[in-house]
């Protein structure tokens, strides 16, 4: 058969999508027959293959193709190509057209046409009824001609059409058009295969789909290089099944460009909104205000887009978002607040209500009442009953019935004892309330709850028509003040607990008897504290009120900074909330407002406000307006936000809700307050409420699915909310109040502007004279120029920009560590600060390499640039030509700028590693220097990861019994990522507080994690928001400076005199042979193991890759580690694929900017490109171009491009020296360095198997690695086992555990025998304390038994004395001392 003659194996069946690696493998099949079998629905196809797959793959492709043509089977008759077939390249599958008519038919078989034809009939068929299925989208209409067009990423032609929702895809569709925003990238390079993987997510925030395609050499390369996220795109394609992940995709033909329309704010004037969450509350909103991110995420960028002047943040107890806020806003004026968790500890409740002034002498009418329910809206008074008592005797009374027109339920009639039949020919409601009303004429009224008894006779009079304004006492507020020792203030029980006499509870007269016979005792408790007369009693309550036990819930308010000693007042109450008064949530009392009120602004809030809450309880107009004077502004807020309350039977109609907020408004006119319209904002845009169901299901809410659209609304959208209070009013609580309150704010800045650095006496002058005298120590009174001119250079930035605070303070605390024995590690890139070297605060100088003379301070920094030297390390042994004294080597050749950039325009950022052992009296010397008040923790913020957000939205699918395609999944975890969960402490961070400032002028302070039970006090704000304008301290604790001076205290070896070019303790980067073993079939060939930096199987591979013999490679290889993109898939294929040597590969973030400068281009430039290649943001704009021009070779710029995160060179040459030292010790001082590293890293060493020999621990390795996903601990033991292992292959051994012997928590060396003595704390369980203690309890004894050691160490358990007498610590020790005492008689 002729070439010709043969089908494409994937033309024929172009029906069928199979993977990447089957689409490969099938692309060079040809057919050369065919048969349907109708009745058997069945395929049967012969094939050629180039090369005949295994059986399991035949079978794999048949089952997939009898699933893509739903028929039963499909068997392939494969056979190899003829040898005498001319050889041709594999036939790609063609992407299917975009165009709706079929594509041309293929050149028919010869053998079975007839077959092949009713193929391709059958599947043209299916074809088109497929394609007939669009019918349920909308109508495809053709784009406006002479308008402007996206640009096409892909394919052939234009996208025309409509497209349909997302949320309508469904797989027998076939060709569909969407469009949505780009949310997640994923190409892949299939590099052996020299193919692309296109994949990314797209939304349309109904749905969201997965676009991906196979694609053969470059033809991807167009949508890997278009494709960015954020985009806005239109998609033709095919919805097809990946049979990797079961999941529909959306295989694309064409890919356009598309300009997303943005919401806008038309209105002529604009509205500000004064109630607003951000992610910082806390579980609850979504809406950010990071200065990454643009205005289709950022609300703050969102309304200065729109125009607006104003905004204002006010998350739920916190002030998290400030400074984000605050770094977003140009050209708007942020208002700063919080939504306050308030508690009214003043006059929630009041004794007093009304303004009727007498002395407690004077007649006052105690009165109760009965009814027939609580609501006095729907309940009716059944009883009125009243005394007048004078000198404690009743002089006056009143008794009625009064007509419910309504039989009584049978609760009621049990609760008070009152039945119909007592009610029958009962005066009427109006009858019965006027009479007790002119009974009681312009006297007082008191009550137990008057606030019920008055609000029944208020309604009353309402429905009537008559005045009602009374004076009245309540005794149970009276009660709960002066009684604060009482759990409950129930009638009945304040009336025992006052010895009164017995009545009968729930009936109108004698409750009322009752509650006059109760002022009597109370009216002389208030003269006894000099209060005498009606209208001083509410004053001296707010007094009392702290006493008491009465549960208030917390209530909302709005607080807003009017000016920076208001925010300064804000910051103290936010302290205080959570330092002083967290019970649940920060708690604001009314009272500390009070205190602090100056400079505030104070609005009403939500419907969990104290305002709101009154009106939907219906309190009288008079009471309600007592509430809303103490507030500067009063807030409404559109139906939706409160539409619960129909949901929960609150209210009964829209209308109720209208009505609560005309009531406010109605308050407003009355008070001459403004009335504001708010949103109560809590996520951007009406399509994320979906992140917030979902975040409230993960807290358990029931109603988290109950639709409440509060995202950030128009003014137009607001203006339409409550277009029910008439057009004027409507603009007036939209637009015109609204832009009041912003205007009553000034602009307030968050935090001050510069660098607030405390004050050490004389800092610059001690620093300059500590940089001088060392300079001139190691280099000679007149030391070489390139030493002057770098300190000057650094030392005129330092002190011109106020840092010399920063660096004494650093240098202080390292030399206090040093003072006590332990070495400090510097981390980050202070060590490219030659300052920071010669203070002391570093031990790596950054000078280019050099030699100097120790003794005649001779120095040479020209031979290391002439051989092409990079670190001082590598330079060969030498001696001064001068005197003869061998050169001492130093130099790491690291810019100052990638610390302080030019000028000095960073701010620097110290990080040190103290000894774990010494870091909280590191921490305590802090507060010695600075003073308890001035220094605090550095504030972590921890908010939901992607991690966390899958589990989210995947309990919230499940528990709905619902299911979403993946990329929807990853469209709603991304969705919740960023909100902010919980608070912490940064391990070692202190902030310090210059001397005449308080933290106050900063940020509030709080506990970590909110834990009212903890003594640390951390910043509010995350740490890093205030880098630049607060001392930061980053002293964190490490294992390896304890690791260097239990070395040091084992060998007596100076580990800063161990020298850095050590050939043997070089060699164990490639070889394991200086420490007697060749090639271990499970160490591998390199000695590495143990050491820091260069311990994991990730790190000793590239040791294997890379064959270091060199200081400055091994810095390289810290750098290809720690960084992110820079060896996989970058430098490794680079050095292991491309020959390119190890010294030129980029490892650290310094060496883009070294070597930029040794190829010609300016400084600045250079540091520009190192900046943004460092972060991950690529190479600058033009900066491609420049660096070609500058010879920089393409490989070189193909890394840059690559890197996502460098390592500074500083940090690398830090760690590196710590780890070259403790691999002198293991080389050179082998047991001490074994002892070390299991008494301080070796967490997971469990003496019950890795003290029993080789072979056991062999049997546990492999125990571990047989397992498919090893547990943390079980990983954690595999890295001890290793050391284990190699302990015990160079000879050594431990010894049994010995209970007089042993030391608590460190192994003990012994050099004649070769082994190792284990701790008590190596007993599994065993902990530091039961170890310390048995220490304490041997001193000076031999315990006789097992028993009485286990009574003198109660801290001992039984299961640990099994494991002691498991260990050998107890052998030859009876269990009890009965048979030791009758050892001595036989």
């Amino acid at each position: 058969m002729s070439q010709a003659q043969k089908i494409p194996f994937l033309n024929l069946f172009s029906a069928w999508r199979p993977g990447e690696e089957l689409a490969a493998l099938a692309g060079g099949y040809l057919v050369t027959g065919a048969v349907i079998d109708k009745a058997a629905r069945s395929i049967r196809a012969k094939v050629e293959c180039p090369r005949m797959p295994e059986e399991g793959l035949r079978h794999q492709i048949e089952k997939s193709l009898a699933l893509a043509y739903r028929v039963e089977r499909v068997e392939l008759e494969m056979g190899a190509a003829a040898a005498t077939a001319p050889t041709s390249a594999p036939v790609a599958a063609e992407p299917a057209p975009a165009a709706s008519a079929p594509p041309p038919p293929p050149p028919a078989a010869p053998v079975e046409e007839d077959a092949m034809a009713a193929f391709r009939r059958t599947e043209e068929i299916r074809r088109r009824a497929l394609a007939g299925l669009k019918t349920a989208s909308p109508r495809e209409k053709k784009a406006a001609s002479g308008g402007p067009r996206g640009k096409l990423l892909y394919g052939k032609h234009e996208i025309k059409r409509e497209s349909i929702p997302m949320s309508t895809l469904e797989l027998d569709m076939g060709t569909v058009i969407v469009k949505g925003d780009v949310f997640a990238v994923d190409h892949r390079e299939l590099k052996k295969r020299g193919a692309w993987v296109v994949c990314f997510d797209v939304t349309d925030y109904t749905g969201s789909v997965r676009v991906s395609k196979f694609f053969p050499g470059d033809e991807g390369k167009g949508i890997v290089d278009g494709v960015k996220k954020g985009q806005h795109l239109v998609i033709q394609g095919k919805l097809n099944i990946d049979r990797f992940t079961g999941d529909m995709v959306l295989e694309p033909y064409a890919i356009m460009e598309s300009a997303k329309p943005m919401k806008t704010d038309d209105a002529p004037e604009k509205r500000v909104e004064l109630h607003l969450h951000t992610t910082m509350s806390s579980m609850d909103a979504l809406t950010q205000v990071s200065p990454k991110a643009g205005p289709d995420k950022n609300v703050v960028k969102r309304a200065e887009a729109w125009g607006h002047r104003a905004i204002a943040i006010t998350d739920h107890g916190v002030a998290q978002a400030f400074p984000d806020a605050w770094h977003s806003a140009k050209k708007i004026k942020v208002l700063y607040g919080v939504e306050a968790y308030f508690i009214n500890d003043v006059d929630d409740r009041v004794v007093v209500h009304g303004d009727k002034e007498q002395d407690f002498t004077g007649d006052i009418f105690w009165f109760d009442i009965e009814t027939t329910g609580l609501d006095k809206r729907r309940d009716v008074i059944t009883e009125i009953g009243a005394v007048v008592l004078r000198n404690g005797e009743v002089v006056e009374q009143f008794s009625t019935f009064a007509d419910p027109e309504r039989p009584l339920t049978r609760e009621i009639t049990e609760l008070t004892g009152i039945t119909d039949e007592m009610l029958r020919g009962a005066p009427s409601q109006a009858e019965a309330i006027n009479a007790f009303l002119d009974f009681v004429g312009e006297r007082p009224l008191a009550a137990h709850n008057a606030e019920f008894d008055m609000g029944f006779i208020a309604e009353g009079c309402r429905r009537m028509g008559r005045p009602f304004d009374s004076t009245s006492i309540d005794t149970l507020i009276l009660a709960q003040n002066l009684l604060p020792e009482l759990g409950k203030h129930k009638l009945d029980i304040v009336a025992e607990h006052l010895n009164l006499p017995a009545f009968n509870h729930h009936r109108a007269y004698d409750d009322a008897a009752t509650v006059g016979y109760m002022l009597v005792p109370f009216f002389e408790m208030l003269r006894d504290r000099g209060v005498h007369t009606l209208q001083q009693i509410n004053p001296a309550m707010a007094r009392l009120r702290t006493g008491g036990k009465a549960r208030r819930q917390p209530k909302h308010l709005i607080v807003l900074a009017k000016n920076q000693l208001g925010l300064r007042n804000l910051y103290k109450l936010i302290s205080a909330s959570h330092l002083d008064h967290f019970k649940r949530y920060p708690i604001m009392p009314k009272s500390l407002i009070n205190q602090h009120r100056e400079g505030l602004i104070i609005g009403s809030a939500c419907e969990a406000g104290e305002l709101f809450q009154a009106v939907v309880k219906r309190k009288d107009f008079a009471e309600l307006k007592r509430i809303a004077s103490w507030y500067d502004f009063l807030e409404i807020q559109p139906l939706c936000n409160n539409a619960f309350m129909l949901r929960k039977g609150m209210v009964q109609s829209q209308e109720e809700l209208k009505d609560f907020n005309r009531t406010i408004v109605s308050l407003g006119e009355a008070l001459d307050k403004p009335v504001c319209a708010t949103g109560d904002v809590h996520f951007l845009d009406p399509e994320d409420e979906i992140y917030r169901h979902v975040l409230l299901a993960s807290k358990g809410f029931e109603d988290a699915d109950s639709s409440l659209p509060i995202y950030f609304k128009t003014t137009t959208e607001m203006l339409e909310e409550f277009a029910y209070l008439g057009k004027e009013k409507a603009y007036e609580v939209v637009v015109r109040n609204t832009n009041l309150v912003a205007d009553w704010c000034e602009d307030v800045v968050p935090l001050p502007q510069g660098l607030f650095a405390p004050k050490i006496e004389n800092s610059a002058e001690e620093l300059t004279s500590l940089v001088w005298g060392k300079a001139k120590a190691l280099y000679g009174e007149e030391p070489p120029k390139i030493v002057v001119d770098r300190i000057n250079a650094e030392l005129g930035d330092i002190i011109k920009c106020k840092y010399d605070v920063i660096y004494m303070s650093a240098q202080k605390l390292v030399q206090d560590s040093l003072a006590h024995g332990y070495l400090v590690g510097s981390r980050g890139s202070v060590g490219s600060s030659l300052v920071a070297f010669m203070s002391g605060i570093t031990e790596v100088n950054s000078l280019p390499p050099h030699y100097r003379c120790p003794k005649c301070k001779h120095s040479d920094f020209d031979t290391a640039k002439e051989k092409g030297i990079a670190c001082g390390a590598d330079m060969p042994v030498a001696v001064c030509p001068v005197c003869g004294t061998p050169y001492a080597k130093d130099g790491f050749n690291i810019p100052f700028e990638t610390f302080l950039g030019f000028g000095g325009d960073k701010v620097p950022d110290i990080d040190l590693n103290f000894s774990g052992e010494y870091q909280a009296n590191a921490h305590r010397y802090t507060f010695e220097l600075f003073g308890q008040t001035h220094v605090f923790r550095a504030g972590t913020i921890g908010t939901v990861a992607e991690k966390t957000a899958f589990g989210y939205v995947k309990k919230y699918m499940d528990e709905r019994g619902r299911t979403v395609n993946r990329a929807e999944e990853n469209r709603l975890a991304q969705g919740c990522t960023g909100v902010k969960r919980t608070t912490g402490q940064h391990p070692g961070g202190m902030v310090v507080i210059p001397q005449n400032r308080e933290i106050y002028d900063f940020c509030p302070v709080q506990h970590p994690a909110d834990d009212p039970n903890s003594d640390i006090i951390t910043t509010h704000f995350e740490y890093h928001s205030m880098e630049s304008n607060l001392l930061k301290l980053d002293m964190l604790g490490h294992d390896d400076p304890t690791m260097i001076r239990m070395l040091q205290d084992l060998t007596g070896v100076d580990p800063q005199k161990i020298p850095l070019d050590d050939r043997d303790t070089m060699s164990i980067f490639t070889s394991s042979e200086v420490l007697g073993f060749v090639d271990d079939p499970i160490l591998g060939p390199t000695g590495a193991v143990a050491i820091p930096e260069f311990n994991t199987k990730f790190t000793r591979g590239m040791l294997v890759d890379t064959q270091p013999h060199e200081f400055d490679i091994l810095l390289r290889l810290s750098g290809f580690s720690h960084g992110t993109d820079v060896w996989l898939g970058n430098a490794r294929d680079l050095i292991v694929d491309q020959g390119v040597p190890v010294g030129q590969a980029i490892g650290c973030r310094d060496d883009i900017m070294l070597f930029l400068i040794s190829c010609g281009m300016p400084e600045k430039r250079a540091f520009k490109i190192m900046e943004s290649v460092r972060k991950g943001r690529g190479l600058p704009d033009g900066a491609e171009e420049e660096m070609r021009a500058a010879g920089v070779p393409d490989w070189y710029i193909g890394s840059c491009k690559k890197i996502k995160y460098l390592f500074p060179k500083a940090h690398a040459v830090a760690y590196v020296m710590m780890a070259f030292r403790i691999a002198w010790f293991k080389v050179h001082r082998p047991l001490a360095f074994y002892a070390a590293f299991f008494s301080i890293r070796a967490k997971a060493f469990d003496a019950t198997f890795m003290c029993q020999g080789m072979d056991v621990c062999k049997a546990k390795m492999r125990e571990i690695e047989s397992k498919e996903k090893p547990s943390p601990v079980e990983e954690d033991i595999l890295v001890t086992l290793e050391v284990v292992y190699e302990f015990y292959l160079r000879g050594f051994t431990f010894e049994h555990m010995d209970l007089y012997r042993s030391h608590a928590v460190n192994f003990l060396p012994d050099n004649e025998k070769g082994s190792l003595l284990p701790p008590f704390t190596s007993v599994p369980g065993l902990g530091e304390t039961a170890a310390w203690s048995i220490m304490e309890q041997r001193e000076g004894k031999r315990f006789i038994s097992i028993e009485e050691f286990s009574a003198a160490c109660p801290k001992v358990s039984k299961t640990h004395i099994e494991q002691l007498k498991a260990a050998g610590a107890l052998d030859g020790m009876p269990d009890t001392s009965q048979i030791t005492l009758f050892d001595g008689l036989f």
